[in-house]
């Protein structure tokens, strides 16, 4: 816990530093949120940032969405499967109080593992 919140700070003072903001299109009709209601829920939102609790059951696949630049915190150990838009299929491993740096991206994820997955993603407005 302590690792999310050090990450979290860290992030939004970084976050806050950014010159050039953009505000994510409401029309936009792979919104990650919007896509993904049943799994992913929006903790924080401002002009640098939102922040995204992402829970996702085994079995689950998520619809195809978009993910700006951003950070992702793991609360949990899972494994799931991101599905790209030529059908590569890659294994993403995740350990408990890890995080990781994310690359702008349009996918579908699915989680074919026995283990909820749970990951704070902070994405990134600029």
């Amino acid at each position: 816990m302590k690792l999310v919140l050090f990450v979290l700070s860290v992030s939004l003072v970084l976050f806050g530093a950014a010159l050039v903001l953009h505000a994510q299109s409401a029309d936009d009709p792979l919104d990650a949120v919007k896509v993904c209601k049943d799994t992913q829920k929006v903790l924080i939102e401002n002009a640098f940032v939102r922040v995204i609790d992402d829970q996702i059951p085994p079995g689950v696949t998520e619809p195809r969405h978009r993910h700006p630049h951003g950070v992702s915190i793991y609360l949990s150990d899972y494994t799931t499967e991101q599905i790209s838009d030529d059908g590569k299929v890659t294994a993403q491993p995740r350990k408990r109080d890890t995080a990781g740096w994310n690359e702008p991206v349009i996918h579908q994820v699915r989680n074919g593992g026995t283990t909820m997955s749970h990951s704070i993603r902070i994405e990134l407005k600029f």
